[in-house]
């Protein structure tokens, strides 16, 4: 099993932020490892998310119900955080759920642990900070592709910032997150492999 403190590293690493060893240490002491079965339900809807989620191994997806439908907003994979950001900063119970779609271990970083330390740590601060800004501009990329791509555009763009999406989460998750039918990812596909 990986260490907390390379854990710590690799966060560091993900977001590009230089921690020296003392703040690394602090880092390492609030992580907690959690493992989950393919399949297996992180957090579910009227749950408050009390922590971000940093995926060491596996890949998870978060997702909504509306009009009985099962909506895919996210899917995440190894060295990416998963959160559910308004619940998270309101403190309240959230729409979205989170579950894995494959055998994953994922680092809690409880949320009231990671803002005492911000205030007593500038580089644990700073990085803090890098999660929501990396968070935020990954949502608005995402919107706008939404927004403004034809069907074609939105699976290249998929394909070229997340292969891995593409090799490993069934068919039908990504077809919802990029807000398509399976049978128009099917043609968007095909026509992308001839093409």
């Amino acid at each position: 099993m990986t260490s907390n403190i390379d854990i710590a590293k690799k966060i560091a690493a993900t977001l590009n932020c230089s921690l020296n060893r003392e703040s690394v240490h602090a880092l390492a002491d609030i992580l907690v490892p959690k493992k989950y079965k393919k399949g297996e339900r992180i957090l579910n809807e009227g749950d408050v998310c009390k922590s971000m989620l940093f995926i060491e191994k596996g890949m998870t997806r978060q997702f909504y119900y509306k009009y009985d439908k099962d909506l895919t907003e996210h899917i995440g994979y190894e060295d990416s955080f998963i959160i559910c950001l308004e619940s998270y900063f309101k403190e309240q119970p959230t729409r979205l759920m989170i579950e894995t779609l494959e055998p994953t271990i994922v680092w809690e970083i409880d949320k009231h642990k990671i803002e005492e330390l911000s205030t007593v740590n500038m580089e644990i601060g700073i990085l803090y900070r890098k999660v929501f800004e990396d968070s935020l501009i990954t949502s608005q990329t995402k919107a706008d592709i939404l927004r403004f791509e034809p069907a074609n555009e939105r699976y290249n763009k998929l394909m070229m910032r997340h292969p891995e999406i593409l090799k490993r989460a069934p068919l039908i998750y990504i077809a919802s997150l990029l807000q398509m039918t399976p049978e128009t990812l099917s043609r968007v596909r095909s026509a992308s492999l001839n093409g």
